[in-house]
């Protein structure tokens, strides 16, 4: 028999919908475990090196086996970092740290075929870090000269440019990507200390290893004239590396528990800026994660030596709550998106949902809150900011637009990516030149190839996006925007009303 559907009863549900779609709310449910498996997909679109036979972006092939020839070293493998065809260590190693925290963090709650996609994501990068941390005294820190590369648009399987290797050895220093380096290594030992417990120990002693090589010659990478023509302006150590050494050294005392790295990072916090630009989180500035990170100490181990990091944990989460005094100190759009300056916005979007989601979980497990002066604020409270941008990336903006490749029926079609919008090998086997490529760059059609799961740098202030591959700023995918993505949408495709 059919329901009694009355008037009366529809009309108000009626009204309330339009009511939520009047105000750019949706009126159904994401769905976070499609938008998770696709984050991670992602990755493998981003693949440099020898592929699998289980790859799945089929439009993608080999590419980079030369890599590393010049220092007769093998150096293939690791991702490209955004919509070019460098390798950027300083990132790469970034975006291996946020992956390893995501499944640390948040893995249990993954179902357990991405578990298994996310360890592979961060083994193509771990296989590759330890590379360049093989030879004593001597990182490697870049392939491929990125001049050459910028003044392409090929695909990385028809390379022709230059393959410049970026190494340090000391003296000279590398403490920002060294420290890097060992906290992606530290972090990563974690994930497969069950699964494959000797590889785990080998990530872990190469971890330790490049820490003492950031620690016994301090100094920050792009100083080095040998490499900033190379790295520089594009991944320069812009904040100083100070904050790596504290980075690497917590995440070698969350991975061996070694009271030795607890001293270090106890003694060396006021000398290294602990509390120096605490409301900053990316590839270049640590300060927010640290502070995260080694509050989980105070909060769930009692280890009060280290209670100002978790005062400037606090300090920074409070800012981003609309209700407390400090949140004048962070800007959202009007459509509700975190901003800040310089391009690739949702890199902080992600990465702060991340830290706010992490916390969280302190204080559930220890039923706390937070004292942010005028109000207190729960776990609830910070999941329930941290959910506003992971729905406004997924479609719940002004633009009513997902800002993640292949999800939803709506996203950019036209991103800064030359894999993606060039024809693939498997189309097109003829080489497509260095020039050649321009006309697919300056086409106004959609990208041949999806690659699906890109998160795209996003909006601007005023929450408009214009899908033109030309404007990098706002339509260029990167390595580490979608990292803390992955952790951030596992939690909530485990628990989708927080």
């Amino acid at each position: 028999m059919a329901p009694n559907l009355s008037l009366r009863n529809v009309v108000p549900s009626l009204c309330l919908l339009l009511v939520l779609i009047g105000r750019g709310q949706r009126a159904w449910a994401h769905d976070y475990v499609d938008a998770l498996s696709k984050a991670i997909l992602f990755f493998e679109g981003q693949r440099s090196g020898f592929l699998p036979e289980d790859q799945r972006l089929k439009w993608r092939a080999h590419s980079g086996l030369s890599d590393g020839w010049t220092y007769n070293v093998d150096l293939t493998g690791g991702y490209y970092d955004a919509g070019d065809n460098v390798k950027f260590g300083f990132p790469m190693a970034f975006t291996t740290t946020m992956l390893s925290w995501s499944v640390v963090e948040f893995g249990e709650m993954m179902p357990p075929e991405e578990l298994r996609n996310a360890r592979v994501a961060i083994r193509w990068a771990t296989d590759y870090l330890l590379k360049t941390v093989s030879q004593p005294n001597r990182i490697f820190v870049q392939v491929g000269d990125p001049i050459s590369d910028h003044n392409c648009w090929e695909r990385p399987e028809d390379m022709d440019t230059s393959r410049a290797v970026y190494a340090v050895d000391a003296p000279n220093p590398a403490s920002d990507v060294a420290g890097e380096t060992a906290a992606a290594l530290a972090a990563s030992s974690m994930v497969f200390l069950s699964s494959d417990p000797g590889y785990s120990e080998t990530l872990l002693r190469n971890a330790v290893k490049a820490f003492q090589l950031a620690d016994n010659y301090r100094g920050a990478y792009s100083d080095n004239s040998d490499v900033k023509g190379g790295v520089c302006p594009f991944y320069c150590d812009f904040d100083g590396y100070q904050d790596e050494l504290l980075w690497g050294a917590a995440w070698l005392r969350r991975a061996t528990k070694d009271d030795n790295f607890l001293n270090y990072i106890q003694s060396n916090g006021k000398t290294l800026g602990a509390e120096d630009n605490i409301n900053e989180f990316g590839w270049d500035n640590k300060h927010a994660g640290l502070n995260v990170l080694v509050s989980k100490e105070v909060v769930e181990g009692n280890v009060y030596s280290l209670e100002s990091y978790k005062a400037s944990a606090e300090s920074f989460l409070c800012t981003l709550i609309p209700e407390t005094a400090a949140s004048s100190h962070i800007e959202y759009s009007p459509g509700g998106l975190i901003y800040r300056p310089g391009g690739s916005n949702l890199q902080h979007a992600t990465s702060i949902a991340f830290l706010e989601l992490v916390y969280a979980n302190y204080l559930s497990r220890t039923s706390q809150d937070i004292n942010c002066g005028n109000v207190y604020v729960s776990a609830q409270t910070l999941r329930q900011q941290a959910k506003k941008q992971v729905d406004y990336i997924l479609g719940d903006n002004p633009m009513r637009l997902s800002y993640m490749i292949g999800y939803g029926n709506n996203y950019p079609q036209r991103i800064h990516h030359r894999g993606s919008s060039l024809p693939s090998v498997k189309d097109h086997p003829q080489v497509i030149a260095c020039k050649e490529g321009s006309t697919y760059f300056n086409s106004t059609g959609p990208n041949p190839n999806v690659l699906v799961g890109a998160v795209v740098g996003g909006p601007g202030q005023d929450d408009v996006y214009v899908d033109d591959r030309a404007d990098f700023r706002k339509s260029e995918p990167t390595t580490y925007i979608n990292a803390p993505f992955v952790g951030v949408l596992a939690y909530f495709a485990a628990n989708p009303n927080p």
